[in-house]
């Protein structure tokens, strides 16, 4: 894949890096910062439903995909490598060992908004963000972003209500409890997980779905 690469670019936050409707020329890759899927609705709210750190692919089923069916954005200044849509095609074609990689890939990702889904639609308000918090701190440890139970956790309260399906008050409520039971500490951009097994089981967390069992602990 290195060979099919392009140059890498920069994007500040806020900018759109895919818009909902688009055929990109490019399948991008998250080398650092933060950026996520979600959908503009008509009242002009939007709905996160996924967050790319480095390592994630940004679209590569436009592979096949005639149009992006949904937009990506930058939540924190991004470096993206651009990959040619068409040398991706070719490598999924004729490269049985990257093709099945990417295929896993996208797997994972489809595992994880189906998580989402069961959080959003069953737990509280408190559980829920607690969630939120153990899948991304496993999945800061596999992109080698954490260190020890502390990582980069760049969002808004807005941004996390936008995630969750919650008003910015309520998502502020649950982190207040979650920081006054001593679960978690939000301080400058950076979280910390200050009792792991406590977190874990008020979310019901089980990092199965993210198909990294040796980073879970």
């Amino acid at each position: 894949m290195e060979k099919a690469a392009t140059r890498s670019v920069q994007m500040e936050k806020g900018e759109i890096i895919i818009n909902e409707n688009e055929r990109p020329e490019h399948v991008y890759l998250i080398e650092k910062g933060w950026a996520c899927r979600y959908k503009l609705l008509e009242n002009g709210d939007n709905h996160i439903m996924a967050y790319l750190i480095p390592g994630d692919l940004c679209d590569v089923h436009i592979t096949i995909l005639e149009v992006m069916d949904h937009s990506i954005r930058a939540l924190t200044p991004v470096t993206l490598r651009k990959f040619p849509a068409d040398e991706m095609r070719n490598i999924m074609e004729n490269h049985h060992r990257l093709a099945r990689a990417l295929f896993w890939s996208t797997l994972v990702d489809e595992a994880v908004l189906r998580e989402w889904l069961v959080n959003m639609g069953t737990r509280l308000a408190e559980p829920r963000l607690a969630h939120v918090f153990c899948e991304m701190l496993i999945r800061s440890r596999i992109a080698g972003c954490a260190e020890n139970e502390s990582f980069e956790f760049p969002l808004s309260q807005a941004e996390l209500g936008e995630t969750m399906g919650l008003t910015e008050v309520h998502t502020n409520r649950a982190l207040q409890k979650l920081r006054q039971k001593g679960l978690v500490s939000l301080e400058k951009k950076r979280l910390t997980i200050l009792d792991w097994e406590r977190l874990k089981q008020l979310s019901q967390f089980d990092p199965i779905y993210l198909h990294y069992q040796k980073q879970s602990r």
